[in-house]
């Protein structure tokens, strides 16, 4: 899994985990009398469970992507887009409709190629989106550190990664710009999973 298509799952993982759909949660995700009480501890807690299910995620594609198949088939994809391209670039007519008539064929790799690595996200989405939302919410408080400044790049109220002045409350915010605990996690996986990816051998990078 590229960090990118990482980044991806986990942005999609965090809007839904951001709204209460069970009315189980008031306000962001998390709990007014959590386990792991503390900001620290539940910052150090929240960095070391992203990174075992990081971990559990590279494990899970170990076992179920066919690593020597996939390097051949984004080889083969990538001389061929590499060679198409250079036949556009110089105009040849006849090698432009030469490399056009293995499209359905490298079309058809793609294709295997995304079902590849869509399978160990499908087995993993489900049970980790119930830990997300019925497990660690009742570990964590709301808030579990302090940004120096706001984090909240896109705009609406949807998608908020710090307290804004306006949602300082005393009980879910105490002061601006603290860090949801979700969008904590949010932050550490995609810090960490590139570099497991890298040292478990399952990035996508394998050209």
């Amino acid at each position: 899994m590229t960090p990118e298509f990482s980044f991806v799952l986990h942005f999609l993982d965090s809007i839904f985990l951001q709204e209460d759909f069970f009315g189980i949660h008031q306000g962001p995700l998390g709990s007014a009398d959590p386990l792991i009480k503390g900001m620290l501890p539940s910052a150090l807690g929240i960095l070391g469970i992203s990174i075992l299910l990081n971990l559990f995620n590279a494990g899970v594609r170990r076992k179920l992507v066919d690593r020597v198949k996939l390097k051949r088939i984004m080889q083969e994809t990538r001389s061929w887009q590499k060679e198409r391209m250079a036949a556009f670039r110089s105009k040849d007519k006849e090698r432009i409709a030469n490399l056009n008539k293995k499209s359905p064929y490298m079309n058809k790799m793609s294709m295997e190629m995304m079902q590849m690595n869509m399978r160990p996200m499908m087995i993993t989405i489900i049970p980790l989106l119930l830990i997300f939302y019925f497990v660690l919410p009742q570990m964590f408080a709301y808030t579990v550190a302090i940004s120096p400044i706001s984090l909240n790049i896109i705009p609406g109220d949807f998608f908020q990664l710090t307290c804004t002045a306006e949602k300082v409350d005393g009980e879910i915010c105490k002061q601006e710009n603290e860090l949801y605990f979700w969008a904590w996690y949010f932050l550490t996986s995609i810090a960490f999973s590139g570099i497991i990816m890298k040292l478990t051998k399952t990035s996508m990078d394998i050209g």
